[in-house]
């Protein structure tokens, strides 16, 4: 290049020194933290908030979150359980930890009952002694129902014929005919014990025979057999 006359000696070196500095290159937009989130919620008013940070009141509510860098939803976080419902969860965990045990108890006392008892008539006797006990009970309360009413009536027809006679009833007859009627009453509640527990044993019985039926592959023979004949028409 040939000099410019125009330009002094130190001139030219500022313009060689322009010439020998690096260009500056200008900045480009910092990408996104690829970890960086966008929160999306719900308030209590039902207003709509979005933001790259999760206030301290927020952080219960359910929302959406989303990739600053993406924009796409990462992740869909439900609202913190109230204390009852978090109550609630665990008794629901609790029954299903419950019913599973049950259901395994049963397996286990079906498998054993197969092996068990050999036939029907082996199963029903051991039904048959539980059912005597309990039929004993029922039997015993009613005899103790009947003498217990009968002394009460007893001393209820004493103390009226007293009081018609014009006579005080004592004190000790009263408490006598009290003591009498709450035993009585007791008793009653007994026999309806006893009885209501005769008619869940039936119930248990005509299950648990339908179920060995069921295992032994025998419920539709003994179904027929219990099934009494049309008559002929």
């Amino acid at each position: 290049m040939r000099p410019n006359p125009s330009i002094t000696g130190a001139g030219m070196l500022l313009v060689l020194a322009a010439l020998t500095l690096p260009v500056p290159v200008p900045a480009q937009d910092k990408p996104a933290d690829p970890g960086k989130k966008l929160y999306c919620w719900d308030t209590a008013r039902g207003e709509r908030i979005c933001s790259d940070t999760l206030p301290p009141e927020a952080v219960n509510n359910a929302r959406q979150e989303f990739s600053a860098r993406s924009g796409l939803r990462s992740a869909d976080v439900q609202r913190a359980l109230t204390a009852e419902e978090r109550a609630d969860a665990e008794l629901a965990a609790a029954q299903a930890q419950v019913d599973a045990a049950a259901a395994e108890t049963r397996k286990r006392t079906e498998q054993a009952m197969l092996s068990t008892y050999g036939s029907e008539d082996a199963l029903r006797r051991v039904f048959n002694e539980r059912a005597a006990i309990v039929d004993n009970n029922i039997k015993t309360a009613i005899y103790n129902v009947g003498s217990l009413r009968e002394a009460l009536a007893t001393q209820l027809s004493i103390a009226g014929d007293r009081e018609l006679a014009g006579q005080k009833v004592t004190d000790k007859q009263a408490q006598d005919i009290r003591q009498r009627h709450t035993e009585l009453l007791a008793q009653l509640r007994l026999q309806a014990a006893f009885e209501q527990q005769r008619k869940a044993l039936d119930v248990e019985i005509a299950e648990t025979l339908a179920r060995y039926r069921e295992l032994k592959g025998t419920a539709a023979a003994a179904d027929a057999a219990d099934t009494p004949a049309s008559p002929p028409g």
